[in-house]
């Protein structure tokens, strides 16, 4: 009997999963992988990005209503999920100091024993989180980039968090790559192409002229489900303003114009042969 294949998805907040990598997510549940996302923390200082449900009653219930969504995107997904029980951090002002209960505040030792107990008991062969940038700088994304890569490693070390269970090697390890700005120009061009407006200019506009292009050592063709990752983050309703770009664009035209979720491999205890099309490469 072959083994299951099992995929985690480390992410800092409800929503980060469903706007990061929420495609391969729903693909490979549709093809019958386990997939487990782990939510660092529940997102309790988060903006309210939609107006529509910008209420005082929504602002003074937020981690009831986000874990809510959280629920209901996972759903939609197909994919199991976990709290990992920290508090958000929120996105400090400069100079600012983060709240004295903030997840950003923890040693990684002590910020990633929930992950290592939680890879042991779910036994990954993959796991996908954020490279060094976080994918964006907030202290919660910064800091589940270090908390997985630790985790990656400690699960494996029978010497490590005593008690948390037997040691599991996880095979490999890959950084999630979205939202590049190859990915905005080639959206732009090919809605441009097509006669039609392009809401992408103005990103583009903003994104730093020097921004490095990622390393792609693997792209996941996963264009059909590319509704399911809409849904889901339309899910998480006071994180998804119907009202931004990412909204805008022709779902038609993404599928031709990049219809691959892309990922750069981190670290892996199996041979590969790169460029790859599939997080399982030889784990099959």
């Amino acid at each position: 009997m072959s083994t299951p294949l099992r995929l985690m998805a480390v992410h800092a907040h409800p929503d980060d999963e469903s706007s990061k990598g929420a495609a391969t997510l729903a693909r490979y549940a549709a093809e019958g992988v386990d997939v487990l996302v782990a939510t660092c923390t529940g997102g309790e200082r988060g903006d309210i990005l939609n107006p529509a449900v910008d209420r005082p009653e929504v602002r003074a219930d937020l981690a009831r209503v986000r874990a809510a969504e959280m629920a209901a995107a996972a759903a939609v997904l197909g994919v199991r999920q976990r709290f990992l029980g920290f508090v958000d951090s929120g996105l400090p002002a400069d100079g600012a100091e983060l709240p004295a209960d903030a997840f950003a505040r923890l040693p990684v030792a002590v910020a990633a024993a929930p992950l290592v107990a939680l890879v042991r008991e779910f036994r990954p062969q993959v796991i996908v989180s954020y490279d060094p940038s976080g994918g964006y700088p907030h202290p919660d994304h910064l800091l589940t980039h270090r908390v997985a890569r630790h985790a990656f490693d400690a699960a494996a070390d029978p010497a490590a968090y005593p008690g948390s269970g037997p040691a599991w090697a996880v095979a490999k390890l890959y950084y999630l790559l979205s939202f590049s700005r190859s990915w905005f120009q080639a959206l732009h061009d090919a809605t441009r192409a097509a006669g039609l407006p392009s809401a992408m200019a103005e990103v583009l506009r903003e994104l730093p002229e020097d921004l490095p292009e990622p390393r792609v050592t693997t792209r996941v063709e996963c264009a059909r489900y590319f509704a399911t990752r809409d849904r889901a983050l339309r899910a998480h309703t006071t994180q998804a303003d119907p009202a931004h770009p990412f909204f805008a664009h022709s779902r038609e035209i993404e599928r031709r114009a990049w219809p691959t979720e892309d990922y750069e491999l981190a670290q892996a205890r199996v041979p590969v042969s790169l460029p790859e099309d599939d997080l399982f490469a030889g784990l099959r």
